[in-house]
């Protein structure tokens, strides 16, 4: 193993990736209230992966949570922390498998509320993601501190990520750099893609 590619595998052994949310910023206005009763449906017919229990309705809350779908193991929402309008994934539940599988599944569970979303609001307040951006927060203090170690090796992981979701494209990556707050990583690809276009590389075999 060359020294390169051995410090690279020490910066990821430092940090256990849980608790991953994914925000999918979304493009233009959106009727919060009538997320509202799309997300009391999805409830009734059990439509996500995870045990869905009752929507919170915080639209009084300037640049706050929107409406949250609440779940067992995950919450969605229309999240507009900070004043950036997003579908939001905030995994709750301690998940098995390695940091790739749970980005992954971060991700998928993200974009798979995002084509819902778009088949279920109404022609005249379509809601649709900007295609382009995506921000991944991780949501554990303890297991990842906003630290300059952590940040590195957060890097190292989502780099290999999203290497294989914008593969053949260019992307940025950049971190927050308040340490008060949760470590964000915002990410920007060269062209906007569809939620289908991203779900399907997201299904694609990783290469060993």
């Amino acid at each position: 193993m060359t020294k390169g590619i051995l410090l690279e595998a020490e910066r990821r052994s430092i940090v256990e990736l849980q608790h991953i949310n994914v925000k999918l910023p979304l493009r233009g206005a959106v009727d919060l209230g009538a997320i509202v009763p799309i997300f009391h449906s999805w409830i009734q017919d059990q439509v996500c992966d995870e045990l869905l229990l009752d929507v919170a309705d915080y639209r009084h809350v300037p640049d706050g949570p929107g409406v949250v779908l609440i779940g067992h193991e995950a919450d969605y929402s229309v999240d507009n922390t900070d004043g950036r309008l997003g579908i939001r994934y905030n995994r709750k539940a301690v998940l098995a498998g390695t940091n790739q599988d749970r980005l992954e599944q971060a991700l998928r569970s993200a974009l798979q509320a995002a084509q819902k979303l778009e088949e279920d609001t109404p022609a005249n307040g379509k809601l649709t993601i900007n295609g382009q951006d995506m921000e991944i927060w991780i949501n554990d203090r303890l297991l990842a501190p906003h630290a300059d170690q952590t940040r590195q090796a957060v890097a190292a992981e989502l780099t290999t990520f999203l290497d294989r979701i914008f593969s053949g494209t260019s992307y940025t990556l950049a971190f927050n750099s308040d340490p008060r707050k949760l470590l964000i990583a915002r990410v920007r690809g060269e062209r906007e893609f569809l939620a289908s276009e991203l779900l399907d590389r997201v299904s694609e075999p990783k290469i060993a």
